[in-house]
């Protein structure tokens, strides 16, 4: 029986006649290499009419374009931009680059920033190619408010406008750590529908007072005018006197149906991407935390709304018994407001009067330096 290396030799010697021979000849040299091999005939056509056999060396594959300075800038931009997704990322490279030239955070050379720009989604995925985290839960403290829910109307059945900036989606975070007990630091969430406009207020102690303060401090940030909130039916939003303010004030107050968490479904993910992501599962209890993390909520407007891509869902459809997304391009809020039609022309130079005075490498420090003071002063 022939030997391994027998077999490459005479494979070697035979295959370039078999590949010049006619359809006659090839069938006696075919014979002849199946008696002498063994190889069954099927396969024994299969390796003479492959031109790279075992024993010959491989061409190398393509050269990896995606490498060192290159690699490197993008993973200093995906820090800066928090470490976002690819589909997030991608669409926003231009215009984070542009930002960071500006404020001399990056110097790169025509060849690398050609090459950064050009990279595709699935490209940046394997340059950026990271583990699983995983993040423990935290507890639930919404305590159901049976005051005035006649009043104030499930979110289905009344008019809510998706499209126009201004309805926004609120909620609250407790920093409660593993217990319930005592008093404790919130944060309100506020997401604006149309936008994706986000701001974060932290509430100490938790009250129907501490709450409607919150709010009218989240309607002062806004760049537009506060035209409807959608809340849970905790007792800290139904109650008198938000349903009063929201009155006076002619903003549509709805809630949501009880125990349905997806009527809600953008608050909820920025309770996580953004509250729970940032500072985390801890216990907030005293004057000094609720200030630190007021402060980190400023900086945190300012760096979100800015610089932070956002995704809005345009349509889904089952096929096969799944679920399939589409999404739109990602865009910052602040990119979102300056393309709304209802914005007044007055209020989008303002923003990009703040805008170019903005460095988000010098925000990221900032809120990141504070989160640590945060955790220091919460052990």
């Amino acid at each position: 029986m022939m030997s391994q290396g027998s077999k490459r030799e005479l494979l070697a010697t035979i295959q370039p006649r078999y590949l010049k021979a006619g359809r006659k000849d090839k069938q006696k040299i075919l014979d002849e290499f199946v008696a002498v091999t063994g190889y069954h005939r099927k396969y024994a056509i299969r390796v003479l009419n492959t031109k790279k056999h075992k024993g010959q060396s491989k061409k190398p594959g393509p050269r990896r374009i995606y490498q060192g300075e290159v690699v490197t800038a993008l993973e200093y931009i995906w820090e800066i931009c928090g470490q976002i997704c690819s589909r997030r990322l991608k669409p926003f490279l231009p215009e984070i680059v542009k930002v960071l030239e500006r404020n001399q955070e990056i110097h790169l050379s025509p060849e690398t920033k050609k090459l950064l720009l050009q990279m595709s989604r699935s490209s940046i995925d394997r340059c950026l190619s990271s583990t699983d985290r995983t993040h423990p839960h935290g507890l639930s403290t919404t305590k159901p408010g049976t005051l005035l829910k006649k009043s104030i109307p499930i979110r289905t059945y009344t008019p809510w406008s998706e499209e126009k900036p201004g309805f926004m989606e609120i909620d609250l975070v407790a920093h409660c750590g593993n217990t319930t007990e005592g008093q404790f630091v919130n944060t309100l969430t506020s997401v604006d529908i149309s936008t994706g406009w986000t701001e974060c207020q932290a509430v100490f102690p938790r009250n129907r007072h501490t709450v409607l303060e919150a709010i009218k401090a989240m309607q002062a940030q806004l760049p537009f005018a506060l035209l409807g909130i959608d809340s849970d039916n905790g007792c800290e939003f139904i109650n008198e006197m938000l349903f009063e303010y929201c009155q006076y004030q002619k903003i549509t107050f709805t809630r949501s149906r009880p125990y349905h968490k997806n009527d809600q479904a953008h608050v909820e993910q920025k309770n996580w991407s953004v509250v729970r992501h940032l500072v985390g599962y801890g216990r907030f209890e005293t004057t000094a935390e609720y200030n630190l993390l007021q402060s980190i909520y400023s900086d945190l407007s300012l760096y979100f709304n800015f610089f932070q891509p956002v995704l809005k869902l345009t349509s889904k459809e089952i096929m096969d018994g799944r679920t399939i997304k589409h999404y739109d391009t990602a865009a910052t809020p602040y990119q979102r407001v300056l393309a709304a039609k209802q914005i007044p022309f007055e209020i989008k130079t303002r923003l990009m009067n703040i805008y170019v005075q903005l460095n988000p490498v010098t925000l990221r420090n900032s809120i990141d330096q504070k989160v640590h003071q945060l955790s220091t002063l919460s052990r």
